[in-house]
């Protein structure tokens, strides 16, 4: 580009950067903040003309020598944006300035491949099974390449034109800036404020940035006289005279652009429009030029040399001839691939003075250039520009032709509302062109499926149940069954993403559509098997699952076998059978490695864990969601399974009672944005810690849990573990009658003949609001529950041995020998908040025996682990019990042991004795080993000891040690 046009310089026009400081001032304290590790953005919106560009332009000139700049902007093609064109652009950047190997070099394992769906540069995109991980997958791709670059030096990524971002570019930068952490990298973002009407889509998504941490925004002014002044004299190179000043700034109104655009007329009358004013400089080109800028606006902002070229006719000279006035004019500007129009306002004003002849003519012309040669396409675009461009021409068939093309290639770079959009043509267009079907080899309830598929994927469920609707309208179950049933398939996914009653009757609907040789029917039997499987119908489910794996294994399909292998895992896992359950896991694993299925090997990964959990192996389910969480991270699905890995992980910790471990976990979970759906989860585990401290937020905790729950209408994993906080925290508050009336809300609102591992909690929490509220009829409804369930393992047979031990005691009968199984049942569990709290129920029920030393004893044992635990209301009951009897518990201050370790001290202690070095123990308490020598140093100091074998040998000396 610049050999072509070699020797022309556009006009500057103005060397003097004025009114702007407070400005600069806030971008450079922005990029010292994120070069300091805090990470944030710089919104900045300003009415067209306003400076915006060239404000980050002049930051961008001072910051060049201490940070690497990215910038990419926003295209519109009529009606249509660009998918992810800013980032697009800024990789292609990146890719000519250090090439796509090193770029690859900075990524996970085949993490360039998903940014292939952005650049060919970076090969052959990955292939996914799931769309929606892949996805997901790809934003965790870009966010760790800024995170990679950010580490050699400082980033910022600028973001221009934001008003014209499409649907998802939209979601990436909220991805991004929700996701940053400790990287130093600055998102700068521009937009016209004045266009931002009341429906724009991009008004929530800025109001939405404006709340995340670290984001500020700027509205730009416009000019003050005496800046209007300052900004004349670099354009005119000297002091205008305060006349000129005067009839320039009341033309302009103090918009830089139209500053500029009056400067070199100020005696000019008024114009008749604020386009005449814009278009002022290009009327004093040459007419040829003016028509080549005309043919120019038709492709957008910005637009290559060679397409233009093949558009006009011209060769290389006579073009560049034309266009040298254009760039000396500053009405074009150039860099290495493209020239852009200095100025959309610019442009607009061009593009509007079309005749419609010559409207479609031009879009046709390039329509049939970029056709002939792919290539030629300066947005990385193509199928877009070209659909744009037959649209435009108004050349239905043609139109439809590539439209429906753009759709498969939106939905490849998961750009799912452009998609959608491309897809609505294609239906708009139907009806005009009458063998439409033939064309794109599809017929019209096909393309209203893909729609369909599309609106969920883009978060319009709605929108695709219309499709769903209109679809099934248009087939005869009876001539073809076969596609009914898949459009049912589809109506479930979209009614189970909206939280909406009936997915379940349409997949049992399709199931009988099919017939057993279909093709087709393992599409419907793995979602109707794993919503069974949820919803713990495993007498429903096991059939639907063999056959699923039947016909998987028939046709060899190694990722529908995995499918089928998880669901039948969380089948034989809610009936006890553990050990099928692992080995069906360890299988499924297997398969899903063979067939490169990410998404169900992560799934199989997840559910070992979970499985693991269920058996009462906290130490290994705890190991086993560490390298889960590392999995999910290496395959981008950090956000998604790695959730629920780490809401599984944390609740192992819970149960060994690591609570500040387990909110060590869930806090570095947090820090990734996971959807409302999946913070849920890892707020139950929170809320369950907070109660059980008597956190003072515990209560808000649960009402936003009961919020959440009621918008997203979640399966029984979600709801009956929050109906069981929402008992414990009236327990914990002494407020026996809410707890009442909160366990009959669970059992009458939830099924109670769900899965056990979720209902026996219930039953326990419930059957103490009974005890403690006296209510014998709820104790009797609650037994007779429990009568009908059954305990798989050892931690389910702990909670019904502590139900049976509360349910005595709702019956008047302190059962001494019952607490204590139940106290021992968790100490071989390794729970030591439910064994203190059998441990205070077995010290009460020897007072009443008279065993006053074995209830001081007892007593002193159960308050031990609450202050280790910060456990406070269990701690003030252990206290009242103890003075109601008059015991005295002799212990040290703050909960520490006499020699003054703190419980984290006591758990690196115990590891300590068992052996380990400081990175194992680093390993095993998720810290770093830094963290764990200051912790090793604190021991030996206290235990005034100088080595760690004398450590270890005094811990098992003084039994200091668990």
């Amino acid at each position: 580009m610049r050999g072509i046009l070699d020797g022309v310089r556009a006009r500057e026009v103005s060397p003097a950067f004025v009114g702007r400081q407070p400005e600069l001032s806030v971008l450079a304290d922005a990029l010292r903040r994120a070069t300091a590790g805090t990470p944030g953005a710089v919104l900045i919106g300003g009415e067209a003309g306003g400076g915006k560009t060239r404000l980050v332009g002049e930051f961008a000139d001072r910051i060049a020598g201490e940070a690497l700049i990215l910038t990419g902007a926003c295209l519109q093609l009529s009606t249509v944006g660009f998918p992810y064109a800013p980032f697009t652009a800024a990789l292609r950047q990146l890719v000519r300035e250090v090439g796509a190997a090193e770029i690859a070099a900075l990524m996970p394992h085949d993490g360039a491949r998903d940014l292939a769906r952005l650049l060919p540069e970076f090969g052959e995109p990955a292939a996914d099974p799931d769309p929606d991980s892949a996805r997901v997958r790809l934003f965790e791709q870009m966010l760790v390449l800024l995170e990679r670059l950010a580490e050699r030096r400082p980033l910022a990524l600028i973001i221009e034109d934001a008003h014209w971002a499409d649907r998802s570019t939209r979601d990436l930068l909220i991805f991004l800036l929700r996701s940053l952490r400790h990287a130093a990298v600055l998102l700068i973002i521009t937009f016209r404020s004045d266009e931002l009407h009341r429906s724009h889509p991009m008004r929530p998504v800025i109001a939405e940035l404006e709340r995340v941490e670290g984001v500020v925004r700027i509205d730009l002014p416009r000019l003050t006289r005496a800046e209007t002044a300052g900004q004349l004299a670099g354009i005119l190179g000297g002091e205008p005279d305060s006349r000129v000043v005067d009839a320039v700034y009341e033309r302009s109104s103090g918009i830089p652009l139209l500053v500029e655009a009056t400067a070199d007329c100020p005696d000019c009358g008024m114009p008749e429009s604020l386009r005449d004013l814009v278009l002022a400089g290009v009327r004093l080109l040459s007419e040829e030029t003016q028509d080549l800028l005309h043919l120019a606006a038709v492709a957008g902002v910005r637009f290559g040399h060679a397409l233009l070229a093949a558009v006009s006719g011209l060769d290389d000279a006579a073009m560049s001839s034309l266009l040298r006035p254009a760039v000396d004019g500053n009405i074009l500007v150039i860099d290495d691939q493209a020239y852009a129009f200095r100025h959309a306002l610019i442009w607009e004003a061009i593009h509007d003075e079309l005749l419609p002849g010559e409207h479609s003519r031009f879009h046709q012309r390039f329509a049939e250039a970029l056709e002939a040669d792919p290539s030629l396409s300066a947005g990385g675009r193509f199928a877009v520009e070209v659909a744009m461009h037959w649209h435009g021409a108004h050349d239905h068939e043609r139109a439809l032709q590539a439209a429906w093309q753009a759709a498969r290639v939106s939905e490849a770079a998961f750009a799912y509302a452009e998609q959608l959009q491309m897809l609505e043509r294609v239906l708009e267009l139907w009806e005009r062109v009458p063998d439409a079907a033939t064309r794109i080899g599809v017929d019209h309830v096909g393309v209203l499926r893909r729609a369909a598929q599309a609106a969920g994927a883009s978060g319009e469920p709605d929108r695709g149940l219309a499709f769903v609707r209109a679809a099934l309208a248009e087939v005869d179950e009876e001539h073809d069954p076969e596609q009914v049933a898949l459009i049912l398939r589809r109506r479930a996914r979209l009614k189970f993403d909206r939280g909406q009653a009936g997915a379940l009757d349409d997949l049992r609907r399709a199931q009988r559509l099919l017939p057993e040789d279909s093709p087709e029917r393992a599409a419907v039997l793995e979602p109707l098997s794993r919503i069974l499987v949820l919803l713990g119908d495993e007498d429903e489910a096991r059939p639907v699952i063999e056959e699923s794996l039947t016909l998987a294994d028939r046709v060899g399909d190694d990722c529908a076998a995995a499918e089928a292998l998880n669901n039948l895992a969380i089948a034989e896992a809610i009936h006890g059978r553990f050990a099928e359950a692992l080995a069906a896991l360890e299988q499924a694993a297997a398969r899903a490695a063979h067939a490169h299925d990410d998404d169900a090997r992560l799934r199989s990964h997840v559910n070992t864990l979970d499985v693991l959990f269920i058996k009462g192996e906290y130490e290994a389910a705890i190991a086993a969601g560490r390298r889960t969480l590392t999995l999910a991270e290496s395959l981008g699905q950090a956000r998604t399974k790695g959730i629920i890995a780490a809401h599984n992980t944390s609740d192992a910790q819970v149960a060994l009672g690591r609570w500040d471990e387990a909110l060590e976990t869930i806090e570095v979970a947090e820090k990734v944005s996971p959807s409302l759906g999946r913070l849920s989860q890892l707020l139950l585990c929170r809320a369950a810690i907070a109660i059980a401290r008597g956190d003072g937020d515990a209560a808000a905790m649960v009402e936003r849990l009961t919020a959440l729950s009621a918008a997203d209408d979640p399966y029984p994993q979600q709801l009956l573990p929050l109906a069981r906080l929402s008992i414990e925290l009236r327990l914990a508050e002494g407020d026996g009658p809410g707890a009442v009336a909160a366990t009959v809300r669970a059992v009458t609102d939830h099924d109670m003949g769900r899965e056990a591992r979720y209902i026996w909690p219930i039953l326990v929490a419930g059957m103490r609001a009974c005890v403690m509220e006296g209510d014998r009829a709820l104790a009797d409804r609650l037994r007779a529950i429990a009568a009908a369930k059954p305990a798989y393992g050892p931690v389910m047979a702990a909670w019904r041995t502590t139900f049976d031990a509360e349910s005595a005691l709702a019956d008047g009968t302190a059962d001494r020998t019952a607490w204590e199984a139940a106290a021992t049942a968790w100490g071989e569990l390794g729970s030591p908040y439910p064994q203190a709290h059998a441990l205070l129920r077995t010290a009460e029920a020897a007072i009443a025996d008279g065993d006053r030393d074995a209830a001081t004893r007892l007593l002193c044992n159960a308050a031990d682990i609450a202050d280790r635990l910060k456990a406070r209301p269990l701690r003030a009951d252990i206290d009242q019990v103890a003075r109601r009897a008059r015991l005295r518990l002799d212990r040290g201050p703050g909960g520490q042991t006499p020699l003054g370790l703190t419980p984290r001290e006591q758990e690196v202690l115990r590891l300590l004795a068992e052996g380990l070095s400081n990175r194992e123990i680093a390993a095993k308490l998720f810290i770093s080993a830094k963290t764990a020598s200051v912790h090793v140093s604190n021991i030996l100091t206290k235990l005034n000891v100088s080595s760690r074998t004398e450590a270890a040998a005094t811990a098992h000396r003084l039994r200091l040690n668990p």
